[in-house]
């Protein structure tokens, strides 16, 4: 990834200004793409509840991407808020975000990152799922907190071996 030796990966409150354009920017993604009823986008507090880790992505002091996930109570944990600039797409960043919410949450104890996405009725999605499948998801049924819905898949990262 471009500048990848600059980009910082950490972990911050989601209430901070600069962070308001990426929140925002993935709200308006959730709104736009699916209906409100399919439409489970967290906004800043659904960010800061208890549980629930946040971190964003910084080049040069300024934030480039975010994600956060939130624990579940099967020991797994969810992905939540995933989003990157419009002008720092293309360059890996959702799939660094990705990569370090894995090895957070692994470290964290977590058994696995499960998530909720749009399903091939929401084409806006098309690049998440198949980032998703790049990295080892693999899809199961509604996760906890959740049902059937032709809006949404569920998809499913193992942390630790599940023999």
């Amino acid at each position: 990834m471009a500048g990848s030796d600059r980009m910082e990966i950490r972990k911050t409150d989601p209430g901070l200004s600069a962070l308001r354009p990426l929140i925002e920017g993935n709200q308006s993604h959730g709104a736009a793409a699916t209906s409100s009823e399919s439409d489970h986008t967290f906004g800043v507090e659904d960010l800061r509840q208890p549980g629930v880790q946040f971190y964003a992505a910084f080049e040069a002091g300024i934030a480039q991407g975010c994600g956060a996930f939130k624990a579940l109570s099967d020991g797994t944990a969810e992905v939540k808020s995933v989003f990157v600039c419009e002008n720092a797409r293309g360059r890996g960043l959702a799939h660094r975000l990705m990569e370090h919410l894995a090895r957070e949450a692994a470290g964290a104890g977590f058994s696995a990152l499960v998530l909720e996405t749009g399903s091939e009725l929401c084409p806006q999605y098309d690049a998440a799922r198949a980032l998703y499948e790049r990295l080892g998801y693999a899809y199961c049924p509604p996760i906890e907190g959740y049902t059937e819905d032709p809006m949404s898949v569920f998809m499913r990262l193992p942390l630790i071996s599940e023999g």
